[in-house]
């Protein structure tokens, strides 16, 4: 247990764990509020949100008060009710639901992720897809792993752990994980200068897994999403190999309270090389 909001030094296998099992509450809390009405409204952004979000917000946010108390969290739909005026060197991203688009339309690549910042940059991140019973997990500098666990049960629980890695970029026939519902003009012309095989698509956090686990090599993004969408992902990518910045190679900065929480565009590579190699 962290206490007086100090995470320094705590980035360990049993924090994971421990976070583990509160996300996994939260993919429960999502497939119970999909039994019965999701009560889906739009936000002020136009972006959906439903009883599922407010479920595992809700689990999320009762889990962590006891894992990290005293820990500052960002938490999408809490945030768009009160806005931060001052964050610590280290919080919690929490994105309690992404791809409400997928989970409208029943699909189930959607995921909960839960990232820790520390000193502006993701350094322990957890994506979880709780329809598929999946989870990908990462600290960095200590590597990242697939693993299943079924929703609502405890970390112990978990099977099939598999350490995953990014591959080599190879020079010819990228696979690209693309955003289903924001592929714009400009990542189009990203990836129109890249030696794309196959394109993947999905609509959330999944995206960076599959460069974490070596099925894919490179995500663009080059419209506006927020931090909650982006660090845990970027975690697991780190701890994986991989890497994420600014489209011109500048890391990205987290806890930004006064844009936001916005993020501009990105650039996820399995293959830290990569951009140097084909001139970006």
């Amino acid at each position: 247990m962290i206490k007086n909001g100090d995470i320094g030094g705590a980035l360990d296998e049993r924090l994971l764990d421990a976070l583990t099992t509160v996300i996994s509450q939260a993919g429960a809390a999502i497939l119970a509020a999909c039994t019965g009405s999701l009560d889906a409204r739009r936000k002020a952004d136009s972006s959906p949100v439903t009883a599922a979000d407010h479920a595992a917000e809700a689990a999320i946010l009762e889990g962590l008060a006891h894992v990290l108390p005293g820990v500052a969290v960002v938490s999408e739909e809490a945030v768009c009710e009160v806005r931060p005026a001052d964050l610590p060197g280290s919080f919690v991203l929490v994105d309690p639901l992404d791809g409400t688009r997928e989970l409208l339309a029943g699909r189930d690549e959607y995921t909960v992720n839960i990232g820790i910042v520390t000193g502006g940059r993701p350094r322990l991140g957890i994506v979880s897809a709780p329809a598929q019973g999946v989870l990908w997990r990462g600290i960095e500098g200590r590597g990242a792993e697939r693993l299943r666990l079924p929703p609502g049960a405890p970390a112990a629980a978990a099977r099939e752990c598999v350490a995953i890695r990014t591959r080599p970029c190879p020079q010819q026939g990228l696979i690209a994980a693309v955003s289903r519902s924001h592929l714009d003009s400009q990542t189009e012309a990203l990836l129109a200068r890249l030696p794309v095989a196959e394109r993947l698509g999905r609509g959330s956090a999944v995206k960076f897994c599959q460069l974490a686990e070596g099925t894919a090599d490179v995500y663009p993004r080059l419209s506006t999403t927020c931090e909650w969408d982006v660090a845990a992902g970027h975690a697991v990518l780190m701890a994986a190999g991989g890497t994420v910045t600014a489209p011109d190679g500048a890391p990205l900065s987290y806890g930004r309270a006064a844009e936001d929480f916005r993020v501009a565009a990105f650039v996820a590579w399995g293959d830290p090389s990569a951009p140097a190699r084909f001139g970006l």
